[in-house]
């Protein structure tokens, strides 16, 4: 290909990335696009507006699984989220920060999603509403060896799959 039809097609793209908020084609779960003028963050039946306003996870101390009272402040903000928009469905995603072997950080992730769930359905919503995952290690937010990057990573992070029937 010759730089002259390169140099088309990537003008060509630019400007059809221009044209909205939203080049990507991302929609929230009601199915309009953020190129549409409205902040559905401000919805708050969105998933936006879960993730930013509610909060979609939690951080943990290291080697616990147990909740703390910041973490609890923000599963009872789930709860309640949750129990409103009853159509909705949830994985709860289990994190470790990089110290350890993989089997024990795979097993500690489980430990801190099952304590997500655990308080989610003490709270009202349905067991068979959430489904549990476990990341370990495997997916750090942060990557480098120090406290402030291994604090952001031992986390269980709630994320809306969407309706009952999806």
């Amino acid at each position: 290909m010759n730089f002259k039809k390169t140099g088309a097609i990537i003008a060509c793209l630019l400007a059809l990335s221009a044209c909205g908020d939203n080049p990507f084609g991302r929609q929230d779960q009601n199915g309009g696009g953020t190129g549409t003028g409205v902040n559905i963050a401000s919805n708050p039946s969105s998933v936006a507006y879960f993730q930013q306003t509610v909060g979609d996870r939690v951080l943990f101390v290291v080697n616990q699984s147990s909740l703390t009272s910041e973490g609890i402040e923000t599963l009872n903000g789930q709860a309640n989220w949750l129990l409103q928009y009853t159509e909705n469905t949830v994985t709860i995603e289990g994190h470790a920060d990089e110290q350890g072997t993989r089997e024990y950080n795979l097993a500690l992730g489980a430990r801190r999603a099952s304590a997500v769930q655990n308080y989610l359905v003490s709270r009202g919503v349905a067991d068979n509403r959430i489904k549990t995952i476990t990341f370990g290690k495997e997916r750090p937010i942060e990557i480098c060896s120090e406290e402030s990057c291994w604090s952001r990573n031992r986390r269980a992070v709630t994320v809306v799959v969407g309706g009952l029937n999806s």
